[in-house]
């Protein structure tokens, strides 16, 4: 006998998600999570961090987020919410348990390093951050001065008066400039690709709500109608130093998986000067960057906010089809053409990350039960 009808592998938001879908549809299941505690991950992103998703867009099945809650709410406030989630839907998971290998066995067999469990389904819901993408620049072991990824970043203190250098402006690069310029330092970007860049709010409205409001329209055509409206909204931002990409947001979002920089006051503080754009780095000699465009400029500490690149490959050394070339799922929150395997929660969208995941999380749960019907029908 199987030990469970589904093993889950991961207690974030998607792992959360998935179980209690799971456990409503009547399936019974185990959740395994690596760390001691549910959204490990959450609790170490930086201090300051807020959903860019409307709290009515972010409550998981089963639990709307509570009502006194921001409009954004906090890492704190999202941390709390999903501990009220698993003690709602009665998860617990099983804390402390690594996964190093699923492998499908007349089911499916995960081995940990504690034992080794069997079920008729396994839901990848591991999420990203446990991969930090650490990108290398000739030089960088002459660097004195403290380099760190922006997943060991928490807040400014540590940096008074410092001359930082923030790697990439991705939405963790925009907010961590922007909470290190706050706080008195001498703050550049150094930002080597065009870059999409939207208001977190449109006329009071949360920008990810337009984009659910628009969902049902072709990707090229929601660009081509919105391009107009941000425009105005953000302005030329090319005389600062950033360039704007030929495939507007939800067109990258669609076909390159890249999420556009939504922004919270980052581009004010690049047009009053108080952060600096420069280009991608060349090298470094010492305490010197060197920049693409033959400039260079001294800095006491770096932050790669350079994101994540995960890879199930070691996890699933069989089933190597499922993932790309990076080692992330290719199908997410559907059947994967292997019976029984599932991801949650991996890939980016326009809509909002934890919208999506209810929603994925539900529509595995449902193939799930279908299944397990035609099986026992």
């Amino acid at each position: 006998m199987p030990d469970a009808e589904t093993i889950v592998v991961g207690a974030g938001p998607a792992g959360l998600a998935c179980a209690a879908a799971l456990r409503r549809s009547g399936g019974s299941v185990i959740v395994l999570e690596k760390a001691d505690r549910i959204a490990a991950s959450w609790r170490h992103h930086y201090d300051r961090l807020h959903l860019h998703t409307h709290k009515r867009q972010s409550g998981l099945p089963g639990l709307p987020m509570p009502a006194a809650y921001p409009k954004y709410p906090s890492r704190d406030q999202l941390v709390a919410y999903l501990e009220d989630y698993a003690a709602l839907h009665r998860i617990v998971p099983r804390f402390g348990t690594t996964v190093l290998r699923v492998r499908q066995r007349a089911g499916w067999v995960v081995e940990t390093d504690t034992t080794t469990l069997t079920a008729g389904n396994v839901i990848f819901a591991t999420g990203i951050a446990g991969w930090p993408l650490r990108p290398a620049w000739p030089g960088m072991d002459s660097f004195p001065g403290r380099l760190i990824h922006s997943s060991d970043y928490a807040n400014p203190k540590p940096f008074s008066q410092c001359r930082v250098l923030v790697v990439g402006l991705g939405n963790s690069g925009g907010e961590i400039a922007l909470d290190l310029c706050d706080a008195g330092n001498e703050v550049s970007l150094s930002v080597r690709s065009p870059v999409n860049v939207v208001p977190r709010d449109l006329f009071g409205i949360p920008i990810l709500t337009l984009a659910i409001l628009q969902r049902s329209l072709p990707y090229k055509l929601v660009d081509a109608l919105n391009a107009p409206i941000l425009r105005l909204a953000i302005g030329d931002l090319e005389p600062f130093g950033l360039r704007r990409p030929a495939k507007g947001p939800m067109t990258q979002v669609a076909e390159d998986g890249k999420i556009p920089l939504l922004d919270i006051g980052t581009v004010d503080r690049i047009r009053r000067g108080l952060i600096t754009v420069r280009p991608g780095i060349a090298r470094i000699t010492g305490a010197d960057v060197h920049f693409d465009d033959g400039t260079r400029a001294p800095f006491d500490v770096i932050v790669q906010a350079t994101g994540y690149r995960p890879s199930l490959r070691a996890l699933l050394p069989d089933h190597h089809g499922v993932l790309d070339r990076s080692g992330a799922p290719i199908v997410c929150g559907r059947p994967t053409g292997h019976p029984g395997l599932f991801f949650c929660g991996h890939i980016a969208v326009a809509t909002g990350q934890l919208r999506e995941i209810g929603l994925e999380a539900e529509r595995i749960a449902a193939t799930i039960r279908a299944g397990a019907c035609r099986e026992f029908g």
